[in-house]
């Protein structure tokens, strides 16, 4: 039985982590950490978890061979340093290992990397563009969720050459996206401001534009993407619906090639459906699908692709189960096949 340790337990994603992983027939949660929770067992703090009755402590215990971190970002580096180094493979559900370039993360995160060394370690934990480097990774980065979203919408286009290197991201997210962190230190992530009220924020540059650009680039094999991000906050807690806009190279193309392309580029995998009509979030909502709906503006000449995930679920814990799958070599929907709850 594979020893699993989640460091931040009392987030949402370590929260998460829990739920899915208290059902993988391969694995076993043996050590759980939080910070202000420290001394405390799980269902004391999180009582929807009663059935796993471990402590919580403040760093990891005993031997583990897989760790996740849901920590923030550069707090979650500094923690997985010697754990990385020590040899246990871990998946990092924080921003920290994600950008390839340390320059390019302080920029976007406004502080130093804490362990640049281990960078070139890292593989950003997308399967359905790294699935073979995942495989044989010891360190992977786990996607945010607004750009696997984006990403996984643009990437067939890029692939196949359909549109020019300017593209348009419009996103919005539900409040959970935030983390419990967020939730208690920002006001307009409360009921009485999120409430009846739509928000752009990161107009100024958003953590996750470098990011959805850097993989753009490596699918475009160039070495710099010209994206736009707007981010949204919505009145919801969960989900994450991108609209992504841009202009087609041959204004000819219409939307049934488009469709045949999309449908070829995701024909083999688990967790993204190519939809025929424009997806809701709740038809994702607790479940590790994104779906993606390509069509064609044919006045503008423009490509248009609507894509959904639970950004708890396949933007966060569950994309890092799957990660976890492929690394140890387990069936990659082990854990991962529940359907979305709806309503």
């Amino acid at each position: 039985m594979t020893k699993v340790g989640i460091i931040n337990v009392t987030g949402y994603a370590g929260s998460e982590l829990v739920r899915i992983l208290y059902h993988h027939p391969e694995v076993e949660i043996t050590s759980v950490t939080g910070r202000s929770a420290a001394g405390k067992r799980l269902p004391e703090v999180l009582p929807h978890l009663w059935q796993l009755d471990l402590p919580i402590t403040s760093s990891v215990e005993g031997s583990v061979d897989v760790v996740f971190s849901s920590l923030p970002s550069g707090a979650s580096a500094e923690a997985l340093a010697p754990l990385i180094e020590s040899g246990v493979k871990t998946v990092d559900i924080a921003a920290d290992f994600r950008l390839h370039d340390p320059l390019e993360f302080k920029r976007a995160y406004n502080i130093d990397h804490p362990a640049p060394h281990l960078l070139e370690k890292a593989v950003y934990g997308l399967p359905e563009i790294h699935r073979e480097a995942i495989n044989r990774a010891t360190l992977v980065a786990n996607p945010g969720c607004y750009p696997e979203a984006a990403i996984l919408a643009l990437a067939p286009a890029v692939r196949e050459g359909l549109i020019i290197d300017d593209v348009i991201v419009d996103a919005k997210s539900g409040i959970s996206g935030a983390g419990r962190g967020g939730l208690a230190t920002n006001s307009m992530y409360h009921f009485a401001e999120a409430n009846e009220n739509v928000v752009a924020y990161g107009l100024d540059g958003h953590g996750h534009q470098p990011e959805i650009a850097q993989e753009l680039a490596e699918l475009r094999e160039a070495e710099s993407a010209r994206v736009t991000f707007v981010p949204h906050l919505v009145p919801m807690t969960r989900g994450i619906l991108a609209t992504c806009y841009a202009r087609l190279q041959d204004e000819t193309v219409r939307k049934q090639t488009v469709r045949e392309i999309y449908q070829e580029f995701y024909a083999n995998e688990p967790f993204v459906r190519v939809t025929d009509t424009p997806p809701r979030t709740k038809q994702t909502t607790g479940s590790n699908l994104c779906l993606v709906y390509p069509t064609v503006d044919e006045r503008a000449g423009r490509l248009v692709v609507v894509s959904c995930l639970d950004n708890l679920v396949k933007g966060a814990a569950g994309q890092a189960v799957q990660n976890m799958n492929l690394m140890l070599g387990f069936p990659e929907t082990v854990a991962l096949e529940s359907l979305a709850i709806y309503p």
